[in-house]
């Protein structure tokens, strides 16, 4: 069978990857000087490459080649983007989850880049070697390089963690007619994204840690003589330990194919030195901007000092960043159909504080996308600038809001201005949207007027990627303001132009990239079916403590199935159907004389025994599960539904029916 000239290239690069990660070379360096110690006892006799091989074959170093090299051909870590697609060809061990691949191109540039073990995680010194199929925490260590996300396969956390991987890296160029160039080395030299790598921690209960988010300038590689550069980056810690090293990972970069010829270390600490000049100077003039323009705030009326207006937020890494760089136009590709599907996902992502140590205030912390999106949690800054970034996406006019809801405590949420004038807030925490409808307080005592169905109170500062806007209207209170943007008497308007010059893609080299979205990791069919056993085994187990027997009825828990769904559809889209059929089949189901009783709940994780004891709690799931009486019968359904990134929706369903007896 004959191959065309990339997909060999392809072939060889994965056999190669293979082949360096099995530590091939020492292994022949062994059997050779082991099968000419032997020779030696034989005479003088030539050692022929047929005696090698055959010596190959008897230690199984072919059979260990042959039997853990796979291949597969799908997409690197799921990526969705609307640009071109983004190649990496990858060895995939049929122990790890399978992550895609797509086609090599010989007429483009590759970094290629290994991650080569850590140490000095001394958080782990004390922690104990893994038994084997022991559960233990992990390590995952999460890359993003333009346009293309990878991430590597969990291993133990230790204090040296056997980090042990290999990215490939496509190094291009976006502009009209450089997609079919190869790129040289001074074409590499003014691409100055960097790789966003970030560690996550998964603990034992599936519960993530952001343990480090660490930015890698990897164009020293453009001086290596022979192409290739070894380095060691100290990762650091992030929010309140963010001056702490967390770890040290060893790294190796390599670009292929090679090049011809290589820059002046000088030339290369020049660029980086320009750049970091021109972003200073940048950031420079839009602080002494943001100064006179909060001064002039102030003037207007002087309890603006008290407002909620947030100009600049603190990153992972402790960097002040202005609030309008958390924003992009970020579209889903096909992995989300609408904007309340949108809403749906990123409720979806757990809600969690910044972890501090100690009491106090607590310390504020929004994070870069792809930390959030990595962490699979954040606070409602980090869901408010995600789902203002996805409607944006789907052509929305939408703003993210900074102000307080019930007892004065702050909070973020977003906001979308209709072309009719109407305004809809969006809660990012549950998808729930609410339409703005505004009291006039001119208006006599006796009209009526709107209540406020939302749950916020004040409102300091409106803002999305290209636009900043304070309230200065007499009162921050949300049911009386107009939102009516382009009246200078009620909303102060930053210059367009001065947030353009730091928070536009590429206007510095400071703002992290924005990564596209992942397709979902799951397979909702067989998550389903695992976690129903799992659930269906824990409350007969729970039974049979009781002292009670468990009889299954399985027609009765596939027709929830249809529950289930309806649920999942009214939170993705706010449309209920389907309630008439489901209690049809129900009313068939059970027969006459009995009583149905069922008890639906939703969850973002997919832990049985967390799930199982919160469902306890409730004194109707109680009733169901410790149903006592004649012909009891139990079912129980679960479904999950996939989302990108990892997360997922489940719903879990309890019923069961019996036969009354007055």
């Amino acid at each position: 069978m004959s191959l065309p000239p990339e997909k060999a290239t392809e072939l060889k690069q994965i056999i190669h990857d293979h082949l360096i990660k099995m530590d091939i070379h020492g292994k022949i360096r062994d059997v050779l000087a082991e099968t000419v110690r032997g020779d030696g006892h034989h005479g003088q006799r030539s050692l022929s490459e047929e005696d090698f091989i055959h010596a190959l074959q008897r230690r199984g170093i072919v059979d260990d080649v042959m039997k853990d090299l796979h291949f597969t051909n799908v997409d690197v870590s799921h990526t969705e983007a609307d640009t071109v697609n983004k190649s990496a060809t990858r060895f995939v061990d049929k122990n790890i989850t399978q992550l895609k691949t797509t086609n090599i191109s010989p007429l483009r540039r590759y970094l290629y880049l290994q991650v080569l073990g850590g140490k000095a995680f001394l958080e782990h010194l004390q922690e104990p070697e893994p038994l084997p199929g022991q559960v233990c925490s992990t390590f995952i260590l999460h890359l993003y390089f333009r346009n293309q996300r990878f991430r590597s396969k969990p291993v133990p956390c230790a204090c040296e963690p056997d980090l042990q991987e290999g990215f490939l890296l496509e190094v291009h160029r976006d502009g009209p007619g450089d997609a079919s160039k190869m790129a040289d080395a001074t074409t590499m030299l003014s691409i100055c994204d960097p790789v966003h790598m970030v560690l996550i921690k998964t603990d034992t209960s599936r519960d993530t840690t952001l343990v480090s988010s660490y930015f890698l300038d990897w164009r020293t590689v453009l001086s290596a003589p022979n192409g290739k550069n070894g380095v060691s980056v100290e990762l650091l810690g992030v929010g309140s330990e963010c001056k702490v090293p967390a770890g040290v990972l060893n790294l190796k970069l390599e670009l292929y194919p090679p090049l011809t010829e290589t820059l002046s270390p000088d030339v290369i600490a020049t660029q980086q030195s320009l750049e970091r000049r021109k972003t200073a100077e940048k950031e420079r003039l839009f602080l002494v901007y943001a100064k006179q323009w909060w001064q002039e705030f102030l003037e207007i009326r002087p309890s603006h000092q008290s407002k909620l207006v947030k100009i600049f937020a603190q990153d992972e890494n402790g960097v002040n960043r202005p609030v309008c760089s958390y924003i992009r136009v970020l579209r889903a590709g096909r992995l989300l159909e609408s904007p309340r599907q949108a809403a749906r996902f990123v409720s979806l992502l757990a809600q969690e504080r910044a972890p501090m140590v100690g009491g106090g205030v607590r310390q504020e912390q929004w994070c870069s996308m792809m930390a959030f999106l990595c962490r699979n949690k954040g606070e409602c800054e980090d869901h408010a600038t995600l789902l203002c970034s996805l409607l944006l996406g789907f052509g929305l006019d939408a703003y993210v809001c900074v102000g307080t809801k019930a007892k004065n405590i702050p909070h973020t949420w977003v906001m979308t201005c209709g072309t009719d004038g109407s305004i809809t807030f969006w809660e990012s925490f549950t998808a729930h949207r609410y339409l703005h409808r505004p009291i006039d307080p001119d208006a006599p005592p006796m009209v009526p007027q709107p209540k406020p169905t939302h749950p916020y109170r004040t409102l300091g500062c409106v803002f999305n990627h290209k636009t900043f806007l304070a309230n200065c209207q007499p009162s921050d209170a949300v049911e009386l303001c107009v939102f009516d943007f382009t009246d200078g008497s009620r909303w102060k308007a930053m210059s367009e132009e001065a947030v353009r010059s730091v928070c536009a893609p590429g206007s510095t080299s400071s703002l992290p990239p924005t990564p596209p979205l992942c397709s979902p990791s799951i397979v909702p069919n067989e998550a389903s079916n695992q976690l129903e056993l799992e659930m269906r085994y824990l409350l007969a187990e729970h039974r049979k403590d009781l002292g009670l027997a468990t009889v299954w009825d399985d027609h009765l828990s596939y027709l929830l199935s249809a529950a289930l769904s309806a649920y999942e559809l009214e939170r993705s889209t706010g449309v209920s159907c389907g309630n008439e059929e489901f209690q049809d089949a129900v009313r068939r189901a059970v027969p006459d004389g009995h009583t149905f009783k069922g008890f639906p709940i939703h969850f973002l994780h997919r832990n049985a025994r967390r799930a199982f004891a919160t469902c306890l709690r409730s004194p109707f799931c109680e009733e169901i599960v410790c149903c006592r009486g004649d012909h009891v019968r139990l079912a129980v359904r679960v479904r999950v539904f996939a989302y990108p990134e990892s997360a997922c929706a489940v719903w879990i369903m309890f019923a069961c029916k019996y036969r009354s007896v007055l």
